[in-house]
């Protein structure tokens, strides 16, 4: 496991070395959920732990990067277990789990961390870990949304309509497909677009927003536990998606991992 990336394959003098070395941890959140009937509970973990995979890859002869395992749990919104497949830890908890992987990392002697964050559900819950770790540790990790990553190019090719690409809709279906990952067409459906936009509320995770958080769970309800149109998706969007994304992953994790703070 000499040239393994992953933190996981390592031996606790590997590990030793890796901190003198001063590696990059990358650390993927996804969680289990359902996806609606065209894609797996694993959806969200597959996508963070393919994209830190091939950010690892073509960082190696560059920065030194060690991947961790998928953090595969989470919280979700309660709305979400009218279908079988979602499991739901408390928030509180996982902001505690966070702050102690964190911690333990940063306790080893790690100092250059980023989360890569695959589900929507999570962003404030992991800026408040990052905060607490921050004032205890004066050790700054970031946080990356590949969906934030890839929004401008995912707007000038996506397919589908806004309201298309919320939950289960083309830009993680299109992911899904470029991975060969378990992608049920015969289940696509267009019923669940979101139908809701307003001058605050764009209906869509990839269209402009007004700084307004109103959970899309308790705007339209779904019926197939979907909001957005995987009719729309393609492999050959994926493919364009995950390569957006890893490109500008890598060039902040350049910034990022070289940034020294002045003062």
């Amino acid at each position: 496991m000499e040239d393994s990336f992953y933190f996981a394959d390592k031996t606790w003098p590997e590990l030793e070395e890796a901190v003198k070395r001063n590696s990059l941890i990358i650390l993927p959140i996804g969680t289990i959920e359902e996806h609606g009937k065209h894609l797996p509970v694993s959806t969200d973990s597959v996508i963070v732990n393919e994209i830190a995979k091939g950010a690892a890859e073509k960082l190696k002869g560059e920065i030194p990067t060690l991947v961790l395992p998928t953090l595969w749990t989470g919280y979700s919104a309660k709305e979400m277990t009218h279908w079988p497949g979602t499991i739901r830890v408390n928030p509180l908890v996982l902001i505690q789990l966070i702050h102690d992987i964190l911690a333990s990392l940063i306790e080893m002697g790690f100092r250059k961390i980023i989360i890569l964050d695959g589900h929507g559900h999570h962003k404030g819950i992991i800026e408040v870990a990052l905060r607490q770790i921050g004032d205890e540790y004066g050790v700054f990790p970031a946080s990356v949304s590949p969906a934030g990553l890839s929004a401008e190019l995912y707007r000038k090719i996506r397919m589908s309509q806004i309201g298309g690409s919320i939950h289960g809709g083309e830009w993680e279906t299109s992911l899904m497909l470029h991975f060969k990952q378990k992608v049920k067409k015969e289940e696509f459906t267009a019923e669940d677009i979101m139908r809701y936009h307003s001058e605050f509320v764009p209906g869509d995770n990839f269209a402009p927003g007004k700084g307004v958080f109103w959970s899309t769970w308790g705007i339209q309800k779904s019926e197939t536990g979907i909001y957005g149109d995987p009719t729309k998706a393609s492999e050959e969007t994926g493919k364009l998606l995950y390569e957006e994304i890893v490109q500008k992953l890598c060039q902040f994790i350049k910034e990022f991992y070289f940034y020294e703070p002045k003062g």
